[in-house]
């Protein structure tokens, strides 16, 4: 039987989602007591958004502050995941705040059994491909970031959009890619160009890969070839306005754009 709880935060955020009017968290600050609860949460979402025949979902997000801390996933809507070039400026955010990324894809399905035998140096074996891609984060709360943090992982992590670019083979050399070196810009709008230099949370993107396998099997289904994960931000989580126009840039990998 589903918790009554869970069910009344799965509304309200499916409510705001479709009324493009954010909810009040303040009635279930303190219902949820575990990570667990949330991700019940993001599954009851997801089911009212996508229905009982929708498959297995395409792409997720997969991230951390550090390699100390437990990791958090979420599972993304297909209508959000967008080609570089998009223009969301008819998107009704709430908020706009961006996060440049590297997105994997995999190269085979993976069951749980697999993916309890991965380490992180078997992760990469699973890599197909990587891209540079925008994660634009919204959220369906009010307090917005003030909200609590399992809240905020039930609201799929905050996730809006994903903007993905050209997709490039990961190879052979890449499995050795020193990523603390790895150079980035972004570009907000009319502001000059950021640039930051091996500013991963993880110090390697691809440290996310087995964990997020782990855990996106975790319910005995077995993640198919070609689904996407993007990593985690390189350059904080900085405010955008509408209509800015965003551009990120991974040296030797390539560049993907959004409209707002």
């Amino acid at each position: 039987m589903t918790n009554p709880d869970f069910s009344a935060i799965a509304l309200a955020i499916v409510h705001a989602r479709q009324q493009h009017q954010p909810a009040d968290a303040a009635p279930f600050d303190h219902l949820l007591k575990h990570t667990a609860d949330a991700y019940a949460v993001q599954q009851l979402v997801m089911h009212a958004l996508s229905g009982d025949s929708a498959p297995f979902p395409k792409a997720w997000k997969s991230g951390g502050p550090n390699r100390a801390s437990p990791l958090t996933h979420a599972a993304l809507l297909s209508a959000g995941i967008l080609k570089t070039g998009a223009d969301m400026s008819a998107w009704p955010l709430n908020i706009r705040i961006v996060e440049i990324e590297i997105a994997f894809r995999t190269n085979q399905a993976v069951t749980h059994e697999q993916a309890m035998n991965l380490t992180v140096e078997s992760g990469r074996d699973l890599i197909d491909a990587m891209t540079v891609s925008i994660e634009v984060v919204d959220s369906r709360w009010k307090q917005a970031g003030a909200a609590s943090a399992l809240l905020k992982l039930a609201d799929m992590q905050s996730h809006g959009a994903l903007v993905l670019g050209d997709w490039v083979p990961y190879t052979q050399a890449d499995r050795s890619r020193d990523w603390t070196s790895q150079a980035c810009t972004l570009k907000i709008g009319r502001n000059s160009p950021v640039s930051f230099v091996g500013t991963h949370t993880l110090q390697d993107p691809v440290w996310v890969i087995t964990p997020w396998l782990q855990h996106a099997t975790a319910l005995g289904q077995s993640v198919p070839a070609g689904t996407i994960v993007t990593t985690g931000s390189w350059c904080g989580m900085p405010f955008a306005d509408q209509g800015d126009l965003i551009i990120a840039q991974f040296e030797g990998i390539g560049q993907t754009c959004v409209q707002l």
